[in-house]
């Protein structure tokens, strides 16, 4: 591409990154002090609009001091930009810049055959920051060209520790003891509930935001780059999973819903979702690989409120909600995530596979005031831990506290806000 509109495209981003609002700390920000010491190339993917520039900028301000190349590829003058501008854009960086020994490229999706590059000068001893919004297209660029030399860290919208500093309430030690605090913190709670924790929506609530960001999505990253033909049936597939939060699907279903030729369309729509990190899906737990496969899979969406302002659901679907942001807060926390059923065909909201093979069941209920809820979600615990052979169990609820004891069993009652704010 033309070298002088590549130099001013540098200058300009570099102005503009220079001036960008950092916001709150992202909480993984101080687990990138160990990452500046290897020599990996270090991948930032996530959904758009989840704060992954200003994280860049975070930790180019904390940890490089002005000592680093920027440049960002999601800019429409670079749709000429070919591999072998990557030299160009070396020269104008070192021109304008001096020597550096460090890049940060967001969005590096865009660029054809980036890991050329960026195996090149790793091998001379450069040091790489990236961002991305494709995980599957990340996943084959680094595997062909990168295996065992990057290290990948998911970002997803604010959890609810960072969405209390971003409204200024971080709580102190004791907070939760204090009736007055504690009604605060239940407040704020709803708050993030309902409208999730994508920065620019919390910033400005303006739902046109999130509207036109998941637009983005669909036309950007998944019809234009996959070239879908069914526009209609993907959209019609998005709103449903948005309106259907924590439901078990079936492809064969959602063929026939959306009236397509074929099953291997619609498994490739929902994978086209899940690259974007709009939806994540789940399998049902089983030690069978082949049970688990074959059995129907759970979705979720990475935002309340991307969920929200395109369905239009949470007063009808409270508790779907409440069960998504459990979801997405134990995808923060790591670790493998199923939902189980009993052989009975009871069903436990969540399974979560530890270290060791260490399992832990986790079942979510807006309330258990009512006998015949507090039962249900008891006995398919009770018969979940006598098939998996675990003690232990937690129920999450909307405020309410308790310990159950029954015959060997334990199950723990907590409000999902105080669950939320514990530490990983």
């Amino acid at each position: 591409m033309d070298k002088l509109l590549l130099k001013e495209v540098v200058i300009e981003q570099n102005k503009a990154i220079g001036k960008i609002d950092t916001g709150i700390e992202r909480d993984c920000l101080k687990s990138f002090e160990k990452y500046i010491k290897i020599p990996h190339t270090i991948v930032i993917s996530g959904m758009r609009r989840t704060g992954k520039s200003t994280l860049l900028a975070q930790i180019m301000r904390q940890f490089y001091h002005n000592q680093y190349y920027y440049f960002n590829f999601e800019d429409e003058r670079l749709t000429n930009f070919k591999v072998e501008d990557f030299n160009a854009l070396f020269e104008i960086l070192l021109e304008l810049f001096g020597e550096q020994k460090t890049f940060f490229f967001d969005e590096i999706q865009n660029a054809q055959k980036w890991e050329l590059f960026i195996r090149r000068m790793q091998d001379t001893g450069y040091k790489f920051f990236l961002t991305g919004s494709n995980a599957s297209l990340l996943s084959r660029e680094l595997g062909t060209k990168l295996t065992g030399r990057n290290i990948t860290i998911e970002l997803y919208p604010f959890s609810f520790n960072e969405f209390l500093a971003f409204k200024g309430a971080t709580p102190g030690k004791n907070v939760l003891a204090i009736t007055i605090e504690r009604a605060k913190i239940k407040k704020y709670f709803h708050e993030y509930l309902k409208n999730g924790g994508l920065p620019e929506y919390l910033k400005y609530k303006d739902a046109e935001l999130l509207k036109r960001g998941y637009e983005d999505i669909l036309y950007r990253d998944i019809v234009a780059r996959y070239e879908i033909k069914e526009i209609k049936s993907l959209r019609e597939l998005g709103v449903y999973f948005l309106s259907n939060l924590a439901s078990s699907f079936a492809y064969g279903k959602l063929r026939q819903m959306l009236q397509l030729g074929s099953v291997n369309t619609v498994k490739n729509y929902v994978e086209f979702l899940e690259n974007s990190y709009v939806i994540f899906t789940i399998n049902q737990f089983s030690y069978s690989f082949k049970k688990q496969v074959s059995a129907r899979r759970k979705a979720y969406c990475v935002d309340n409120g991307l969920a929200e302002s395109v369905a239009f659901q949470f007063s009808k679907n409270k508790g779907s909600f409440l069960e998504n942001t459990v979801f997405m807060e134990l995808k923060r926390r790591g670790g493998e995530v199923y939902y189980f059923k009993t052989a009975a065909g009871l069903e436990v909201d969540f399974l979560l596979k530890e270290e060791k093979n260490k399992i832990a069941l986790i079942q979510v209920a807006a309330s258990l005031e009512d006998e015949g809820t507090k039962n249900r979600e008891i006995r398919a615990l009770m018969a979940a831990m006598e098939e998996l052979k675990i003690d232990q169990a937690l129920i999450l609820t909307e405020d309410s506290e308790q310990t159950i004891k029954i015959k060997n069993k334990t199950i723990h009652v907590t409000p999902i806000y105080k669950w939320l704010l514990e530490k990983a």
